[in-house]
């Protein structure tokens, strides 16, 4: 239990600190960061995957369309969520970056309800109006919904769900799915090349290098939270999701100096309520079903 506390304190940890990462990235284009990211990943991931003799599952997944399919489908949602963070933090949206990480539970909640037809409690749609109206208010503040939060949330949402159905652990799943945008990652920074629009190439060397290390601080904290999640209980790991969004918030705004009006916190205090009180509903649940188990 212990030792699942600090890996997910690590991960989290690890995932709010990605905009001062990202942002020592600024000099290169966002498209050609994310490419980077999926090839320099799918190499960290098979150095891990052949330490670890891991390959059995790659016979039944190529035996399988249906899944190849949905890890498809998962890996595009994935790399339009890793691009749009990449933006929004080199262009100095890091807060409403931060937003959408916020918004990412509720939204799974509203996905379970559109799409896989589940009943929510009455609790459960008032933690969503709560949300809905500081969104709203954010909307009316600045003559348009907040796009860069609700885009992020509603692609990690959907990622989640078919991460959630598919029969891969957190390794193979990334695995399989930077195996997948692998061949377009590495043709098209082959084509960036060729025509002398490389601005990695270009780069200083130092930024050259802390290109290269995207495998491991993309993969790293992925295999901590796996390890997290084996130990610890998931409304647990549940409520320590709100320390990501939370490092990135206060980046955001302490150190690079996001504006963050008090309107703009009315907006925020609506969709934080709405969190709050879906965590403490959750927490509520997960001791009635320990106590009855009991």
């Amino acid at each position: 239990m212990r030792k699942g506390i600090i890996y997910a304190a690590a991960c989290y940890s690890a995932w709010g600190l990605f905009p001062i990462y990202f942002k020592a990235l600024q000099s290169i284009p966002s498209i050609e960061i994310l490419l980077h990211r999926m090839v320099w990943a799918l190499v960290f991931l098979l150095l891990v995957l052949s330490v670890r003799k891991q390959w059995a599952w790659l016979d039944d997944v190529f035996r399988q369309p249906k899944l190849l399919a949905g890890f498809a489908a998962s890996a595009v949602l994935l790399s339009a969520n890793w691009f749009l963070y990449i933006w929004a933090i080199n262009s100095d949206r890091i807060v409403d970056a931060s937003l959408g990480y916020f918004m990412t539970p509720l939204v799974n909640v509203f996905l379970g309800f559109v799409l896989l037809k589940e009943r929510l409690r009455t609790v459960q749609w008032v933690a969503i109006t709560c949300a809905g109206l500081g969104v709203l208010w954010l909307s009316v503040q600045t003559g348009h919904p907040p796009w860069i939060a609700l885009i992020l949330a509603s692609t990690f949402g959907m990622y989640g769900l078919l991460r959630k159905t598919a029969a891969l652990g957190a390794l193979e799943g990334l695995s399989l799915e930077t195996m997948i945008l692998f061949p377009f990652a590495l043709a098209y920074l082959g084509y960036l090349a060729l025509h002398g629009q490389s601005v990695f190439l270009q780069a200083t060397t130092s930024t050259q290098i802390l290109l290269l290390t995207a495998g491991p601080i993309t993969a790293v904290p992925l295999l901590m939270f796996a390890a997290a999640a084996r130990r610890i209980p998931l409304a647990t790991l549940g409520l320590m999701q709100y320390i990501s969004p939370t490092i990135q918030l206060l980046i955001g705004v302490w150190l690079y100096h996001e504006q963050f009006s008090q309107e703009r916190l009315l907006g925020f205090l609506g969709i934080w309520s709405g969190l709050l009180i879906y965590s403490v509903d959750s927490l509520r649940l997960n001791f009635m079903n320990k106590a009855t188990a009991s």
